[in-house]
């Protein structure tokens, strides 16, 4: 990990202090710092830092805290409340007052004793600053939804692999028991020959009108540039920096890809398909059906009718023999009744990431791929972003995931990529 040369200077100092306590006073060190009672020691914990810490990484964060073996040391963020706030919350739970707070990417991807990241920034800046990342040498863990684009996602993909790094994509529902056990009851072949899969995604409308300009505060408080990073620049308002950015194109990823970051990489997960993308798009209402080469149907629908009220986020498999639907709330339905007796208790449900959490640690010491890495993350993400456009042209298309591109339409093609701000270029 990048912290070998800080880790070392940690332990050449402990020796040092050991040889020193034999000719002065005696030495007392804490349990902790040598790894006693179970606890890690500095010098082999995960050092963390955060880009983008709001409501939703501080979910995130408050899951990292609770792990002995990581260690969060700064924070970045281009709103000084937000940093204040992670600073309060981390050197509360330390009881210290070391979280440093920065504002500029550089500041906290320069740090030679910073191992990994925790990426949380709105959707625009999610596959600009993993890429930063990677090349400086950090482990990602970055909140979803993980691109803007086709042609972002597949950038994700390579610049991980090349420079690789560890990846977790903040797609939590694939390490919680309820999900898995759905897709485990796919995988095993009870339910007969899958033949279509139903994700719950959001009303891919949206808007391109700006919000009314607003007088900028100073860059101490805020520094809107560095908001708004890649995407077309904007006035300011404070309605965007408050979470308000959802449903404005040039700033979010579309109603699809929202929950679909969740709901189609289950579909996928669940249809053995993490490294490909269906071939055809079929939009009707605000929803989209897609099919596979295999013939497997995804219907990608904002409807709330139709589901079980099984909670938020919910995906349903059928297969000629059964069906199982499952959600948030962590209540499984499943036909036939026979297969009830398959339905474990579920010990977690919701939309806790600590599980997730967790495998990132363990990935990282480890260097396998986690569950949710980079290239799962990168196929699932393709196929919401083609079925956004197929939505927004009306029009049924044809994809290769071969090639990543729509068959035999140019037009369709024009929206692989959206425009990119300078100096951002991935």
């Amino acid at each position: 990990m990048r912290s070998t040369r800080t880790s070392t200077s940690r332990r050449d100092f402990l020796k040092t202090a050991a040889k020193a306590s034999a000719l002065a006073a005696p030495m007392f060190v804490p349990s902790a710092v040598l790894g006693r009672n179970g606890a890690t020691p500095p010098s082999e914990r995960i050092v963390v830092g955060g880009l983008g810490i709001g409501p939703r990484g501080r979910t995130d964060l408050g899951c990292f805290l609770t792990q002995g073996d990581a260690q969060f040391v700064a924070v970045c963020d281009a709103q000084k409340s937000r940093r204040e706030l992670v600073k309060q919350m981390v050197d509360g739970h330390y009881q210290t007052s070391d979280c440093d707070m920065l504002r500029h990417p550089d500041e906290i991807l320069g740090r030679d004793d910073i191992d990994a990241v925790l990426i949380a920034t709105g959707d625009r800046w999610h596959t600009m600053a993993s890429i930063l990342a990677a090349r400086a040498g950090k482990d990602i863990y970055c909140e979803k939804p993980c691109s803007m684009t086709i042609e972002e996602s597949l950038a994700l993909a390579d610049v991980i692999g090349r420079y690789g790094r560890i990846y977790q994509a903040g797609t939590q529902r694939r390490t919680i028991p309820n999900f898995q056990f759905a897709v485990d009851l796919v995988h095993s072949g009870k339910l007969g020959k899958l033949h279509t899969m139903h994700a719950h995604t959001l009303n891919p409308a949206g808007t391109r009108k700006w919000l009314p300009e607003v007088p900028l505060p100073s860059k101490e408080e805020i520094d809107w540039d560095l908001w708004l990073g890649p995407v077309p620049w904007r006035p300011y308002n404070p309605i965007y920096a408050r979470g308000g950015w959802r449903d404005h194109y040039d700033l979010h990823s579309g109603g699809i890809l929202e929950w679909g970051a969740h709901t189609v990489d289950l579909c996928q997960w669940a249809n053995q398909s993490d490294g490909t993308a269906p071939v055809e798009y079929e939009p009707w209402d605000t929803n989209v059906t897609a099919t596979y080469a295999d013939g497997v149907k995804l219907v990608m629908r904002d409807r709330d009718t139709g589901w079980l009220g099984l909670g938020t986020c919910p995906v349903r498999f059928e297969g000629d023999e059964g069906w199982v639907e499952t959600g948030d709330s962590g209540k499984i339905a499943v036909y036939p009744e026979s297969l009830r007796s398959e339905i474990e208790v579920i010990e977690m449900a919701g939309t806790d990431p600590k599980n997730h959490v967790r495998e990132f640690l363990d990935c990282v010491r480890s260097r396998r791929p986690c569950s949710a890495n980079e290239k799962v993350a990168s196929q699932s993400h393709i196929a919401s972003h083609a079925a956004t456009i197929a939505w927004r042209l009306d029009e049924t298309l044809k994809f290769d995931p071969e090639q990543n591109q729509f068959v035999d339409h140019p037009i369709a093609n024009r929206h692989l990529a959206r425009a990119v701000r300078e100096p951002w270029r991935i």
